[in-house]
């Protein structure tokens, strides 16, 4: 019987400026009673990570530009500073209207608000995805290898809306110990049809996987993931593989 196990770590704490997050989560693995074990994918909040990178910015700092005042006005008064935020993390505008703006973030990502928010920091207080959530996503794991000597694989979560039904899913942002697709094109399924499109989206559905259990009010900001279908590797993977590129983005270019 295949299975797959999603355990939630509760009560780490308020992490701050400089914290490890690897520590917290090994310390969290304690309280909660729950040992690593080789091969686990460790699901964690971005949050976390940006408040430990010091990637959280006071609200009442921000000085808009005359183009974020501008957008305000066609945002229905969206907040004028957030915008200069979002504008501040972005590569381009790439749908606006109505309360919403659509932008490719310097990552690549092309996302609601830059993946800029407000929740689980404060009030008056906004979060910015980490810098490289790729490298933060190594350094957690290599960390949690030295100090635990257990190989894990790690994720670093946000939720994302899609352009093509209602409601979030969370998906990652940064991946480091496992590959972040799963292409069986040329394989043949149970009846011998030769696969010509699969290519099955791993950490994004592992991430997705892990958010019930999560949630979204910042109680569980890191959840272990176990079972069949999980398999780390030692070479790193990039969330840039998940990206789609842009000439075969027919979203960008309707």
């Amino acid at each position: 019987m295949r299975r797959l196990e999603v355990i939630g770590l509760e009560n780490l704490g308020e992490v701050r400026r400089g914290d490890s997050i690897a520590r917290l989560i090994l310390k969290g693995c304690s309280h909660n009673n729950v040992a690593l074990t080789e091969g686990d994918i460790l699901v964690v909040a971005h949050k976390i990570v940006s408040k430990s990178e010091g990637r959280i910015v006071r609200l009442a700092e921000i000085q808009p530009s005359a183009h974020a005042l501008e957008l305000s006005r066609e945002l229905n008064d969206k907040d004028p500073r957030l915008l200069q935020i979002i504008l501040s993390e972005s590569r381009r505008i790439i749908r606006k209207g109505g309360g919403t703006i659509i932008v490719e973030s310097h990552h690549g990502f092309v996302c609601a608000n830059a993946g800029v928010d407000l929740s689980n920091v404060g009030l008056g207080m906004v979060a910015l995805l980490p810098q490289d959530p790729d490298r933060s996503a190594r350094e957690i794991r290599e960390e949690i290898q030295k100090l635990s000597g257990v190989a894990i694989g790690v994720i670093i979560s946000d939720s994302f809306g899609r352009p093509w039904r209602l409601g979030t899913v969370d998906v990652a942002v940064g991946v480091s110990g496992l590959k972040p697709l799963k292409d069986e094109r040329g394989r043949n399924d149970r009846y011998g049809y030769e696969l010509k499109a699969s290519v099955a989206a791993v950490a994004d559905e592992l991430a997705a996987a892990a958010e019930p259990v999560m949630g979204k009010r910042g109680e569980v900001p890191v959840a272990i993931i176990r079972g069949d279908g999980v398999e780390i590797k030692e070479e790193d993977g990039s969330v840039k593989d998940l990206l789609r590129p842009e000439a075969e983005d027919l979203f960008r270019h309707f």
